[in-house]
């Protein structure tokens, strides 16, 4: 009978004493309900360019150009880059490089909008250019004369609000104005034309991808 308290005894004795536990050695490592550091992080799934996860399913479509505009009585500008654009979430981002080849002495590349570089785009200046909006679609004119046309965001034309810098610029653009590149003609006119800057004219681009 004294053996068996005694088991008795010590039975209780082990089982108070795994019951315990040792308290956290700081309460930091106990994270809070909703806490990031909970099992949901595992399944985190980083997308392109930052995207919510609801844009894998977009189409993007992608382009690339170089080539030379003119057309109207001053100006000529030679433009490079590409990027890409989703139509169905307006997504855009390009860029690229431009020069006024000739001095621009109409339209949007006349009348710079920074106070710090003042005057249009002379000739040989010019160092690049990005992007600020995708557009729907644009009315056009090759030339100051010509009959105004339309042209339209699809699958292989771009329309951009494009920002335009000088040598100096730094993050303060010295103009901006309406772009279309495209893989096909975008003029009824003007046979070839496959690009255009805004007040300067229309161009036959050297080279012109568009991918999707």
């Amino acid at each position: 009978m004294m053996k068996k308290a005694i088991v008795m005894v010590f039975g209780t004795l082990v089982v108070v004493a795994c019951g315990q536990t040792s308290p956290p050695s700081s309460p930091s490592l106990i994270p809070p309900v909703g806490s990031s550091t909970s099992g949901d992080a595992g399944n985190t799934v980083s997308t392109p360019y930052g995207s919510p996860l609801r844009s894998q399913g977009q189409r993007r479509a992608g382009f690339g150009f170089n080539g030379t505009v003119s057309g109207f009585p001053k100006g000529i500008v030679f433009l490079t880059g590409g990027g890409s654009y989703d139509r169905e979430s307006n997504f855009v981002d390009a860029a690229g490089g431009f020069r006024c080849v000739d001095a621009v002495l109409q339209g949007p590349l006349s009348m710079s909008i920074n106070p710090n570089d003042p005057g249009p785009c002379l000739t040989d200046q010019g160092i690049r250019w990005d992007t600020a909006a995708l557009l729907d679609s644009t009315p056009f004119k090759c030339t100051a004369s010509a009959r105004e046309e339309t042209a339209v965001t699809s699958d292989n034309t771009v329309v951009l609000q494009a920002d335009f810098y000088r040598a100096g610029d730094g993050d303060d653009e010295s103009f901006t104005a309406k772009m279309i590149v495209s893989d096909g003609d975008i003029s009824s006119n003007f046979p070839g034309a496959n690009i255009w800057v805004q007040g300067v004219g229309c161009g036959t681009a050297q080279t012109v991808n568009f991918n999707h």
